[in-house]
């Protein structure tokens, strides 16, 4: 007979393995059966896009205009120089530095390869990946910006924020070149039905595949991390929910319609004072502190309040609270629109 459970139960065995520099193995379980697939998918998504690395994205050289243009002396056309360079996988030396521009002169007979690119600023972690081939009579002079980011970013989406004389380039930031996952069947005291995730994972050496594992585990907790606040919160009912809005609704109305004084009226209007739920929420001391508010005034006011049903200082619960100063903030941000 199989156990009832009022919980699932909770892997606790994690296992990693460095299969080179750039590879390496993440094992954890046992998991209850679907739990792993559950996990293992997002986890499998999040390492291509969140993780973090480096890519040109313009591209200047010197005499050129455009990607389908050539270079005297230089075998390969602009189009497929743009193609090796975005093979290139580079890498900028200063953490806290997001984008930097370099610059490069070279002249023939030279073949390039990404070692030649290689300076203070930025590293070239596949350093013989090929870029072109110079002759004798060859001059190349030109200009890549290179950026830190996640994911894709089309050229199209680049383009309007580069100098004009740059070309925009495709920009691949994703360090991680493989991710994948099998689920494996684990047996936990008899039971045959439980599950292991084991995840291989492989990089371009922008990053390390382990660090770049841990990225994927701080992206999903920062996603996740929003429905946290149903955790501290209490949800009131849907009849509760229309009741409160009634009454804020009330609170929403101009203070003309309490038909006050013109004094006491002027004294509110100069203390910015528009909507009746801002006095509900002041308390009696703090409406004797408004400038040229006498005890007439106050009393009119306190008086004038009381008969509505929301007595001066009344006590309001955190939730309409909120919801009334965030209505009422909403209101005076049009008027001033208007």
């Amino acid at each position: 007979m199989n156990k009832i459970k009022v919980t699932p139960y909770m892997p606790t065995e994690l296992e990693v393995k460095k299969i080179d520099q750039n590879s390496a193995q993440v094992i954890a379980y046992p998991f209850e059966n679907g739990f792993a697939i559950t996990l293992a998918h997002p986890l499998r998504r999040l390492l291509f896009s969140s993780s973090v690395g480096y890519a040109p994205v313009a591209l200047k050289i010197e005499g050129v205009s455009h990607e389908f243009d050539s270079v005297r002396g230089m075998l390969e056309d602009v189009a497929f120089f743009i193609m090796n360079l975005k093979n290139i996988r580079f890498k900028i030396n200063d953490e806290n530095s997001n984008k930097v521009t370099v610059n490069y002169s070279f002249s023939g007979p030279k073949e390039l390869k990404g070692a030649d690119l290689e300076n203070s600023e930025i590293s070239v972690v596949n350093p013989d990946a090929y870029l072109a081939t110079l002759n004798e009579d060859a001059e190349l002079n030109f200009s890549v910006i290179i950026e830190k980011g996640i994911g894709y970013v089309a050229s199209e989406d680049i383009r309007d924020g580069i100098e004009n004389d740059y070309i925009a380039l495709d920009a691949f930031f994703t360090p991680v070149r493989k991710a994948v996952y099998e689920i494996e069947k684990v047996l936990v005291e008899d039971n045959p039905n439980y599950e292991k995730i084991v995840f291989t994972i492989e990089t371009d050496g922008q990053i390390d595949p382990i660090d770049a594992f841990k990225n994927s585990i701080i992206a999903m907790n920062g996603q996740l991390s929003v429905f946290n606040k149903i955790m501290d919160t209490d949800f009131a009912s849907d009849d509760e929910v229309q009741d409160e809005t009634s009454e804020i609704s009330k609170l929403l109305d101009n203070i003309d319609t309490l038909k006050l004084s013109v004094r006491s009226s002027n004294c509110l209007d100069r203390a910015g004072l528009k909507y009746i739920g801002e006095l509900a929420i002041m308390s009696e001391s703090e409406l004797k502190a408004i400038k040229n508010l006498g005890k007439k005034s106050l009393d009119e006011i306190v008086e004038k309040m009381k008969e509505i049903g929301f007595p001066v200082g009344m006590e309001f619960d955190e939730n309409t609270l909120n919801l009334l100063s965030k209505k009422i903030e909403e209101l005076k941000s049009q008027d001033e629109e208007e």
